[in-house]
């Protein structure tokens, strides 16, 4: 079973996410107000993913992030977001989250993202992102001008990195497009490289920043 860490500062939105990843049968095995006790929970719990959000008072969302990149914790985070501060959520993004995910999701969205990210994928969808990619193209990532230029993609790897946009884990994109495992990692791989991207999440940004992805 997939197990989740929630930290946001209102309670009623966190017993709301609790109650719908129960129904899906993903377990909740801690809960935090901020960032501080957020690191504390995940510390303790060692959850497969982390709903974040990044409004909390003292210690917020973007804080935990970089502090989890500063102590090397590698898990899984994906943003609660009410979608009013895009240049926040790509910060948040940068800073290391796999994701992000409005704050109104189904069950089914919910629980899809919660899995993608379990399984190693992201969920930066080019389909809702048109006024996060505005606000990238608008205030692009330090470095962007310095990066080297991206090698073009293959036909396949545009459809890997279409796929990796949406949130599909490896496994997921070998079975939908009838590649082994391996072969899925490969071309992966071989997209961060062309596109010199630290991550899958990196990847998708600068596709977009780009105009490869839109």
């Amino acid at each position: 079973m997939t197990r989740v860490v929630l930290v946001d500062d209102h309670t009623l939105v966190r017993h709301g996410i609790r109650s719908l990843l129960e129904i899906a049968e993903v377990e909740v095995v801690g809960e935090a107000d901020d960032g501080q006790a957020g690191l504390e929970v995940v510390a303790a719990t060692h959850p497969d993913v982390v709903l974040l959000d990044l409004r909390m008072p003292r210690y917020d969302g973007l804080w935990m992030l970089n502090t989890l990149r500063e102590r090397g914790v590698d898990v899984p985070v994906l943003v609660l977001t009410t979608f009013d501060d895009d240049t926040l959520v790509l910060d948040a993004l940068r800073a290391g989250a796999r994701g992000y995910l409005l704050k109104d999701v189904t069950v089914d969205q919910l629980t899809r993202a919660v899995r993608a990210l379990a399984d190693g994928g992201t969920l930066v969808a080019p389909s809702i992102t048109s006024r996060m990619l505005r606000a990238l193209r608008a205030r692009p990532a330090a470095g962007t001008d310095d990066a080297p230029a991206p090698q073009p993609l293959t036909e396949r790897e545009l459809e890997v990195l279409r796929l990796v946009a949406e949130g599909w884990s490896n496994r997921e994109i070998s079975r939908a497009l009838h590649l082994v495992e391996g072969t899925v990692k490969n071309h992966v791989s071989a997209i961060l490289l062309k596109l010199a991207a630290r991550d899958r999440t990196n990847a998708v940004l600068r596709a977009l920043h780009l105009g490869i992805l839109g």
